[in-house]
Parts: C-alpha cells; sequence; structure tokens
C-alpha cells in the first residue's frame, strides 16, 4: 500500500507540478464540484466504497455518507443552523442552505413561483384602440376579380402542363427513405426473412361465408319445413352430424322475426374457425406409408399362440366374473359367476365336474398355487371369502388337502376378521366390506383380499396355516383396484387408479412406486420371473413397465376401442393376452430376452372373437356393454381360455 501511494504521488507531481512545495495544482473549475466520474447517476456506485476513478486509474473513495440517526440526533442538539443542512450525493458531504435557497424552497412549498421578486401580473398593454367607430376601416366593395377565375393563372397553368408533357419540364422527384438494414444480422436471420417471405406468398386466404339456402328464409316453401318426426329426429341427432344447424321457421312478414337467438354463438365459431383454418398451403410428399411401418415378423414364425375356438363351456347363468386354471397340470378349470355358483370344468372335455352353491355373486376365484393342495379361494359381493377344498383331481392330493384342512385351529380372538369352518370342511373368513378380489402367494400359504371400500381396512393379508390376519396398512392409501404377490421376492405390488406401489414385507416400508400412464388401472400381471409388470387400464390404454429400467412404462398401446379387465402371461410361452369389452381378446408375442444389450419384444399376432355383448344394470350412454371379463393362459399348451359376460367360457386352441 505504502509503495503505491508513493508512485501515483510520483504521477501526480509529474502531470500536474504544484505551485509550491506544500500544495499541488488544483483547477479552479473542480473547486466545487468535487466529484469527477462524469454526468452519470450517482446511485450506480451506492454498494461500493469508491465513487469512480480518477485520471490515473486511480479510485476516489467516498469523502462522507449518510449520517445514522445517532449522529443526527447529536446534530440537531449541538447545531443551531441543523435545519439549514442537507446530505449532497454529488460531493459526498453535507452543505449549508444559503437564504435564498430557503425561500426558494418555502415558495415551492406554497405553490408560489421558485423565482424572487417575479411578478406574473405585468403592465398590460392595449395594442387596439378603446374607441368606439361606426364604420370599419375599409368599407369599399369587393372587386369582381376575387371571386372570378383569374384568366391569367389560366394561361400559366396551361403552359406548365404544356411544358410537361412536351417533357421540357420534369416532375421534382420524390425523396428516397434511406433504407434501414440490421448491420449485426448473419445468415440464419437471412434464411429466416427468406422463410417469411415464403410464407406470405403461399398464403390461403381465409373460407368464405356460405351463401344463405332456401331454408333460410323468413318464409320458406312447405317443404323445406320439418314435421313431428323429422323434429323428434333432428332433436336426437348430435348437433355435429346434423344436415342443418337450425329449424327453419315460417313468418307472414319481415317485421315478425324475432331476433336470432343464436347469433352471438355463430359468430363465436366463425372467429373460431377464423383462427383455426390453415393459413399456409403444406406440400405433400409422396410417401408410402408402408415404408413408415416397422419391419414386423411375419405371425408364423412366431407360433404357437392360440388361433381358434375349440369350443364354448355353458352352465352359467348371467356373467362369468372369474376363471383360475389348475396350476401343474391344467386339466381343471374354476370359474365364478354372477349366478353365487363356483363350478369345476374338466378342460380336456368342457365337462362341468362339480358346482358349489355361494351366499352371493361370485367376483374372484383362484386356484391355490401348490400344486399339492386342491384349494379353491373363493371371494364374494359379501363381505366372505371362501377356501374350498375342490375335491376334484388326484385322490391322494384330495385326501392330503382334506386332513391339512381338518389339522387347522380355526378359532381366533380377532373382532375384525373372524375364521370359521363349515360342514363340508371349507373355511369361511368374514371381512368388513364386500371383498373385490383375491390372490394367492405362490407358495399357497398367504393369500391377500381387496375390498370395494377405500380405506384403511381396504387390503388384509391372511396366513392360511395359522389362520390368522393381519392389515397392512394404518392408513387409507387412496382406492385400491388390485393387489398382488411378487414371485420370488417379499415384495406386496398395490394398485390405486393411476399408480402402482411397490412394497417390502420384510421391512414394512415403500420400495418403490410407478407411474403407468394409465387413468384408471382394472388388471395387472408379473411375468415369470418378477422383472417385468404388465397393467391394464379402464381408459384402453395397455402398459408394459420394466422395472429394470425405470418406474414409467417402456411401451403403452391402445389397440381396444374399450376399457382392458383382463390380462394374463404365459409361464412357459412368450404370450401374453389382453380382454376387452370391444369383444375381442389381442395376443400378443412378449418376449423377454436374458441378455441386457437386447430389447424387449411385443408384436401382436392374433385378435380373437367369440363372445357377445351384455347390457349393465344401469343403462348410461358413456359405459359401453361388457363383454370379456376375465382370461386365463393354459400353464402347458398355448391356450387361451376366454370368460364372458354372456355366460359362456371359450377355449382357443394352437
Amino acid at each position: 500500500m505504502g509503495k503505491r501511494k508513493v508512485e501515483s504521488e510520483e504521477k501526480a507531481t509529474i502531470a500536474a507540478p504544484s505551485t509550491s512545495n506544500n500544495e499541488k495544482y488544483d483547477s479552479s473549475d473542480e473547486e466545487d464540484l468535487r466529484n469527477t466520474i462524469g454526468n452519470i447517476p450517482v446511485e450506480w456506485y451506492d454498494d461500493v466504497d469508491h465513487v469512480g476513478y480518477d485520471l490515473y486509474g486511480e479510485r476516489i473513495t467516498k469523502q462522507g455518507s449518510a449520517k445514522g440517526e445517532i449522529d443526527t440526533f447529536l446534530t440537531k442538539l449541538e447545531d443551531p443552523d441543523y435545519w439549514r443542512s442537507i446530505f449532497d450525493r454529488q460531493i459526498g458531504s453535507d452543505t449549508k442552505l444559503t437564504d435564498e435557497q430557503i425561500e426558494k424552497l418555502k415558495s415551492i412549498s406554497t405553490n408560489r413561483y421558485p423565482q424572487l421578486g417575479y411578478n406574473p401580473y405585468t403592465e398590460f398593454l392595449d395594442i387596439y384602440s378603446s374607441k368606439t367607430e361606426i364604420h370599419p376601416i375599409s368599407n369599399r366593395p369587393e372587386d369582381k376579380r376575387s371571386f372570378i377565375p383569374s384568366a391569367d393563372e389560366r394561361r400559366l397553368v396551361g403552359r406548365m402542363v404544356h411544358a410537361i408533357k412536351m417533357g421540357w419540364t420534369k416532375q421534382a422527384e420524390k425523396e428516397e427513405k434511406p433504407k434501414i438494414y440490421d448491420l449485426w444480422s448473419s445468415e440464419s436471420d437471412n434464411a429466416k426473412s427468406k422463410s417469411e417471405l415464403a410464407r406470405i406468398k403461399m398464403h390461403w386466404p381465409a373460407p368464405k361465408v356460405t351463401l344463405p339456402t332456401h331454408a333460410e328464409s323468413y318464409n320458406p316453401p312447405s317443404e323445406y319445413l320439418l314435421d313431428e318426426n323429422e323434429l323428434k329426429k333432428w332433436d336426437e341427432t348430435e348437433p355435429e352430424k346434423r344436415r342443418i344447424s337450425f329449424v327453419p321457421q315460417k313468418y307472414d312478414a319481415l317485421r315478425k322475426v324475432p331476433a336470432y337467438d343464436k347469433f352471438y354463438n355463430e359468430r363465436f365459431e366463425r372467429c373460431l374457425d377464423l383462427y383455426l383454418a390453415p393459413r399456409q398451403l403444406r406440400m405433400k410428399l409422396n410417401v408410402d406409408p408402408n415404408q413408415l411401418l416397422p419391419e414386423l415378423p411375419n405371425p408364423q414364425d412366431l407360433q404357437p399362440f392360440p388361433t381358434t375356438l375349440a369350443f364354448y363351456m355353458r352352465g352359467h347363468n348371467g356373467q362369468v366374473r372369474s376363471i383360475s386354471i389348475e396350476p401343474e397340470k391344467g386339466e381343471l378349470l374354476a370359474s365364478g359367476g354372477e349366478d353365487s355358483t363356483v363350478r369345476l370344468w374338466y378342460l380336456p372335455t368342457g365337462r362341468c365336474v362339480r358346482t358349489f352353491n355361494m351366499s352371493a355373486p361370485v367376483t374372484c376365484v383362484a386356484y391355490c398355487p401348490d400344486p399339492q393342495k386342491t384349494l379353491v379361494l373363493v371371494s364374494c359381493e359379501s363381505n366372505i371369502v371362501t377356501i374350498l377344498n375342490a375335491d376334484c383331481g388326484d385322490k391322494l392330493q384330495v385326501s392330503s388337502t382334506k386332513n391339512y384342512m381338518n389339522s387347522l385351529e380355526v378359532e381366533n380372538d380377532d373382532n375384525q376378521v373372524k375364521w370359521k369352518r363349515t360342514s363340508d370342511s371349507s373355511i369361511e373368513i368374514a371381512l368388513k366390506d364386500k371383498i373385490r378380489q383375491a390372490v394367492w402367494h405362490k407358495r399357497g400359504d398367504y393369500f391377500a383380499t381387496v375390498s370395494f371400500e377405500a380405506s384403511s381396512d381396504t387390503v388384509y393379508i391372511h396366513q392360511l396355516s395359522k389362520c390368522s390376519s393381519q392389515k397392512p396398512f394404518s392408513k387409507k392409501k387412496g382406492h385400491i383396484q388390485y393387489v398382488l404377490f411378487h414371485p420370488t421376492q417379499p415384495l406386496f405390488f398395490v394398485a390405486t387408479q393411476q399408480h402402482v406401489r411397490i412394497y417390502d414385507l420384510a421391512k414394512c416400508q415403500l420400495k418403490k412406486k410407478l407411474f403407468t400412464g394409465s387413468r384408471w388401472i382394472s388388471c395387472m400381471q408379473l411375468d415369470t420371473h418378477g422383472n417385468n409388470l404388465f397393467v391394464g387400464g379402464l381408459d384402453k390404454v395397455f402398459s408394459w413397465i420394466d422395472m429394470e429400467l425405470s418406474t414409467k412404462p417402456w411401451k403403452s398401446l391402445k389397440n381396444h376401442s374399450a376399457a382392458i379387465r383382463s390380462l394374463s402371461f404365459h409361464r412357459r410361452y412368450p404370450l401374453l393376452a389382453t380382454a376387452s369389452d370391444d369383444g375381442t381378446a389381442i395376443v400378443y408375442h412378449a418376449r423377454i430376452p436374458q441378455d441386457l444389450m437386447r430389447d424387449n419384444e411385443l408384436i401382436p399376432v392374433k385378435r380373437l372373437f367369440g363372445h357377445g355383448s351384455q347390457q349393465r344394470k344401469k343403462k348410461s350412454d358413456d359405459k359401453p356393454p361388457l363383454t370379456i371379463l376375465s382370461v386365463v393362459f393354459h400353464p402347458n399348451q398355448p391356450w387361451l381360455i376366454t370368460a364372458g359376460a354372456d355366460g359362456l367360457i371359450g377355449l382357443f386352441t394352437y
């Protein structure tokens, strides 16, 4: 700092020699104006400790600053002329006002002229005479030439016109205005201007309003008027599909025509048409649509998959809401319907071998995944879940299952869930609400139930070996639609209307949340290893979520024209099927490669038909009729079994 100060003093001495040894040169112009930063706002330097730079680049430090409240108060007590002082930001110190300046401020504050001694009322100078005269200055009548065209001027103008025609005189050229252009414009800007000119050249004018017809007249002919049947048909037709948008009316005179009630609506629609109408011609490209489609393999190379309807299994009265097949052999099929019955079918022949009568319409049936047990889990619209012994199939398995059921200790002290043994060696579980779904764990000991009501008691997990139940959630988790167990890990999948949450049952915590992209989930299914989740929704969207890649769908399809009710994944073949209310079941070739470098394959190979629709009990226009309610694949064969709302169970074979 000392060295810099010495250098700056030497520079100042060289640049401005002093008149004496102790005084430096100081210009008289700078005596009053100490700030040398120029004519710029001083507010720019409020946040810094200097107010610019001098001739040699050194900072000019602030000479003073506004005083604080304590200093101001002390100054008021000590200085009697404090009221004359103000802080001048230009010089950075306090300045005392003169008497003249104070008088000017007082004049301004009292709405007077700031200039002292100014008299706004000066003496009036009368330019005109104050004497009243009878006659004007000149009373002479106007000349005749003042209102008759001048012949001399006419001849002069004629000569000028003749000279212009002969080319002797040239007209004054208009001054051209200088062209203004952007000096720093780039090539991209020029390209943009060219595209703008091209857009103007390709402008397409707005469509014109169609001319009125005879039906729009106030007195149309009788053939244009609508009778009662035509008027009723016109009212029932949607506004977009009507031939005319108004009802023709007839009046005797034009003065009897009332104001048009749809005037503002038509003006608004016209404005929308003009706003949304295209204003530029588009050059169409001659592209073959087949070239835009991806190259799909031949469906014959992806066989086997179900293609043919083999036969129907008839016996239910009303809807067949759920079906489930025997896990290992696939010889027996369980079905539950609206007629409050559970039927067991022998699949090779399609014959019903056993019927169970339930207390309410059946909502879900599920065969036990343990091949050593012949158990069927049944949920109804009541609050009862029943575990039945199918009593069909291998006699050894039937007898071992009966002994296992009899050995269970059913009595429990739980007030919310009650276990009870019935006379036919089956077990009933009484819950609070009506049951929507029941699903087994892969080992066949645990199973979960989902009720229709959205509360903390919606989901229960039950253990058959201990005849106990537990509630996994203490709080409401939304409107739960579907639940699943992971085939190999202690994970529990809970699907609400739009999301799927994965809970770790061992740690009792949320592990992952999946975003399905569907607005209302209706069903979901896991693959054999549990790494991929297939989700179907009532909004016609089918999503494939690869949980090793992302929490969002790897692919979403909308091949159905109505709500998706059920889906199934084959455990041996790369087959996936979705069933919808449009009366079709679509079979996909869904291959999941073990190589992480290869992508998944999802190719639709067949659309199956075979079920009719059934109207709902509460008819509504926005809800289509129910058709196919459940699908399931055969465990060993490439067969697909469908259950319909028409009371039929169809078997599609290869």
